[in-house]
């Protein structure tokens, strides 16, 4: 006959099983905006070509610039950049939480033993009982919590939820870095080219200073000339090395970025190393939340938050388990005798009647985070859209002023020659040769500047558009079914 201990168990096992579905978390959607998403960029321009999300830019993304030492600088961030580890670690405690929550799904089982030689109070013994006694015990117990309410399973969606989030955000500390890095690289070699600009315009108006001065001696030139000549070559040579002293400065920090002392690290000069802007191929609206890995952290949040309120609203009802142990207990004598074995086994409820509100104060909390998390995806999802939006009008635009900016500096290089001819044929004043310098100078100076731009909204338009990241990498290194926006999970 089976013990009723035993049927109640068996009972209480089969109800658990049956009731395992139950669930007290919200059915859960994507937040959406209060506005439909759009289906295209309006920005895109022949710098920012429209492409199928299947053509968008993957993997190392810095190629595009072609240039073999930022490739070189961009992997040593994977293990130099101490950023980059401290959000590795980050996202190894997440993991480590889901497996905490996931532990829960499963029996505990315990194993207890001592051998211990006891004396007891003369004052607290019991009439007849020993003084002095021996205590040996081996035994164990299993404990396991019936989840009719799905407080364990939503405690581990949610801490999946929040791994997955953790996992975009090494994805986006990555993309950030490698952002940084190639931004200051490029910033570095615009001013390689600055500086090569300065040292031409340098050797040119040294040359004009001596041509000034041997007419000055001859009595063609006056002293205004040459003062005027003299400016224009000391200013050149003080742009130069304000020039050098802002390039040491984004030398500097890529020696951060890889992980490198600034003062064991340089980089040559090469002012070659300055690429022609990329056309960035963009994909269509609705695929950036697909590539952002910010935009996921948030959707991801939002998820964990909404289970969270699964979690609390458990709390209204009893936790019921089963435990059961065994072992041997005795004073003395053989420890493995039948005499000595002892067993327990039955369910366990356990329920609050009053806590003065605090399990309904948790409920709200969870709640308000779950709106929290809401508004926060949405407020990342616009800044998505506007990030993409400004990054497209300046590649366009900037790719229209730097076109007229090089007829410009065209313009002016052939008004410096002219003017510097009519000079030495006495046919005009040198403060003509002066304007055409500056204006030269200032041009092919403005040409720089306006490509640097160009390369550093290209920059930041990949950086915009998710780098070489997606969602769906996320979720495979969070070890989850996907990580990506949807509707439901």
């Amino acid at each position: 006959m089976v013990d009723r201990p035993l049927r109640t168990a068996g009972a209480l096992t089969l109800a658990g099983l049956l009731l395992s579905a139950c669930s007290f978390a919200p059915e859960y959607a994507t937040p959406r905006l209060a506005a439909p998403l759009p289906l295209e960029f309006k920005e895109l321009g022949p710098w920012t070509p429209a492409a199928p999300s299947d053509a968008a830019t993957r993997g190392p993304w810095w190629s595009v610039f072609g240039d073999a030492t930022l490739n070189d600088l961009e992997t040593r961030i994977e293990t130099g950049n101490p950023d980059l580890a401290a959000a590795l670690a980050r996202y190894d405690q997440a993991r480590a939480l889901v497996s905490q929550a996931r532990a829960s799904q499963l029996p505990e089982v315990d194993f207890e033993g001592h051998a211990t030689r006891n004396r007891q109070s003369d004052q607290k013994k019991l009439p007849g009982a020993p003084t002095y006694f021996n205590d040996n015990l081996v035994g164990g117990e299993i404990s396991y919590e019936f989840d009719l309410w799905g407080r364990v399973r939503n405690t581990v969606k949610a801490e999946r939820g929040l791994a997955q989030a953790s996992a975009a955000d090494l994805a986006s500390v990555r993309l950030s870095l490698q952002a940084q890095l190639a931004s200051a690289y490029l910033s570095m070699r615009a001013l390689d080219a600055d500086s090569r600009v300065l040292a031409d315009a340098t050797k040119a108006y040294q040359r004009a200073l001596d041509l000034t001065q041997a007419r000055y001696k001859d009595g063609v030139a006056t002293g205004i000339d040459v003062g005027r000549a003299r400016t224009q070559f000391e200013t050149a040579k003080s742009l130069e090395a304000s020039t050098l002293g802002s390039r040491a400065l984004y030398e500097h920090a890529i020696a951060s970025l890889v992980g490198q002392p600034a003062s064991t690290f340089s980089l040559a000069a090469d002012e070659h190393a300055f690429p022609t802007p990329p056309s960035v191929p963009v994909t269509a609206a609705s695929g950036l939340l697909q590539r952002r890995p910010d935009v996921a952290a948030a959707e991801r949040r939002a998820f964990a938050a909404n289970a969270q309120i699964g979690v609390a609203r458990a709390a209204f009802f009893p936790t019921i388990s089963l435990d059961a142990g065994g072992g041997f207990d005795t004073g003395g004598g053989n420890l493995l005798a039948t005499g000595a074995s002892y067993w327990t086994l039955g369910p366990a409820a356990f329920l609050p009647l009053f806590d003065g509100g605090r399990r309904r104060a948790v409920e709200r909390q969870a709640k308000a985070e779950f709106e929290q998390a809401s508004d926060n995806y949405k407020s990342v999802v616009l800044t998505a859209f506007q990030q993409v939006e400004d990054n497209l009008a300046l590649c366009n635009r900037l790719a229209m002023a730097a076109q007229a900016e090089a007829d410009a500096a065209d313009a002016a290089a052939h008004t410096e020659v002219l003017a510097t001819r009519q000079y030495r044929d006495g046919a005009t004043t040198y403060l003509d040769v002066v304007t055409a310098q500056t204006a030269a100078l200032d041009a092919k100076r403005s040409l720089i500047s306006l490509n640097s731009q160009r390369l550093q909204a290209s920059v930041a338009l990949i950086r915009a558009l998710g780098g070489g990241w997606s969602a769906q990498d996320g979720a495979r290194v969070a070890g989850a079914p996907s990580a990506a926006p949807r509707s439901g999970d």
